[in-house]
């Protein structure tokens, strides 16, 4: 193994995926570029520069100048790994108050059970664990699946089975209805939903409780599944319960989302007239 290799190896281990790794790799040996040059020695297109550059952004590995056109500078190696622990350690400690917050409602027994049938209550905790159940509920689901979803899920949709057997779903006479923050990043994802035949809505900045139903029998809900790394092995804290007073509740929530987002092939068309936004 080379060390540009092995260098770009450590980094995709230290949280960045592929395309960050590569590109801020390249600022950090060749200096200072603008998208354009980034696109162009990268073999990409600038919209994915542009996706990528915001994500290096986000970790603190890239400083945006203020010039036009804006130059792009790799941050100093040891400075922002330190940046990108720290803001690991700070979302570990919101996971664990976002775990004990959970549990603590389930212990309170909200969910009342009207018949004697077992109610049953379970915490997901990963995105290798949430997908395998996705998969095994969805065939099972005769009609009906609502979800509120983050950025990072909708991406996980698309990389990890959901989308392929959501479209089988559909084309066996299923109604999936959708909603999310649709921001320039992930138009292409959104796109796909639609595609397939998905009704997804968008709603601005939406950062309240996430949630699923399938077909009124199965529900999840959680306000920590906003993951910044899209990886199989990523944590998770999900409440996952078949609770029908519990998935009422989830479901009466999405009708009130629903009525409040506007269509998110409107806002896709919104986003592509206005470019890619400057950072």
């Amino acid at each position: 193994m080379t060390d540009d290799c092995e260098f770009l190896s450590q980094l995709i281990h230290f949280d960045f995926n592929d395309k960050e790794a590569q590109l801020y790799f390249y600022l950090l040996k060749y200096g200072p570029k603008t998208p354009s040059l980034l696109a162009k020695s990268l073999k990409t297109y600038r919209e994915d520069v542009y996706r990528t550059l915001t994500g290096l952004i986000d970790k603190g590995m890239v400083s945006p100048s203020l010039d036009s056109p804006t130059i792009y500078t790799a941050v100093e190696l040891e400075p922002a790994l330190d940046m990108v622990l720290k803001k690991h350690e700070s979302e570990l400690r919101e996971m664990e108050i976002r775990k004990q917050e959970l549990l603590e409602l389930a212990q309170r027994q909200v969910f009342r059970p009207t018949s004697d049938e077992l109610t049953t209550f379970k915490i997901v905790k990963s995105v290798k664990e949430a997908i395998t159940i996705v998969l095994s509920d969805q065939p099972s689901s005769e009609k009906r699946i609502l979800w509120v979803a983050p950025e990072a899920a909708v991406i996980a949709f698309s990389l990890f089975g959901i989308n392929e057997a959501a479209k089988k779903f559909v084309e066996r006479g299923g109604c999936i209805r959708g909603i999310c923050d649709v921001t320039y990043p992930i138009i292409e994802p959104v796109q796909e939903l639609l595609d397939i035949g998905e009704d997804v809505r968008h709603l601005s900045k939406y950062r309240g409780v996430y949630l699923a139903v399938f077909d009124s029998k199965l529900c999840w809900s959680s306000i920590n599944v906003d993951f910044t790394r899209i990886s199989l092995n990523e944590p998770l804290s999900i409440l996952q319960t078949d609770d029908s007073a519990y998935i009422k509740h989830l479901t009466s929530t999405f009708e009130i989302l629903w009525k409040q987002s506007i269509p998110a092939a409107e806002r896709i068309e919104e986003l592509l007239k206005e470019g890619p936004p400057q950072v």
